[in-house]
């Protein structure tokens, strides 16, 4: 499958920002989270998330409308659309 493209666009001592572009059927791969983190969407669409355990549930998001999850997270993310899908996370140090 094909990577997701990560662009740093902050990293200092208090934040990361990244903007994170999926092709169709792109992914992150498998990763662990190891800061509390904000997801803003910027496209509507459906992502992929497989679990620890073999779970996979699918997210429904909508453009604008953010989500925060706590550090410890571990996932790897899908886009799961016929078209290119684009979040920006932010993590707080």
């Amino acid at each position: 499958m094909a990577e997701a493209v990560p662009t740093v666009q902050i990293d200092n001592d208090r934040f990361r920002v990244t903007e994170w572009r999926f092709a169709p059927g792109a992914e992150t791969g498998w990763h662990r989270h190891e800061m509390d983190y904000v997801v803003v969407p910027m496209t509507t669409g459906k992502l992929k998330i497989d679990l620890p355990g073999d779970e996979v549930m699918v997210s429904d998001l909508t453009a604008g409308v953010s989500y925060t999850r706590d550090a410890g997270v571990e996932h790897n993310v899908i886009n799961a659309n016929d078209f290119e899908f684009v979040f920006v996370e932010v993590e707080v140090k």
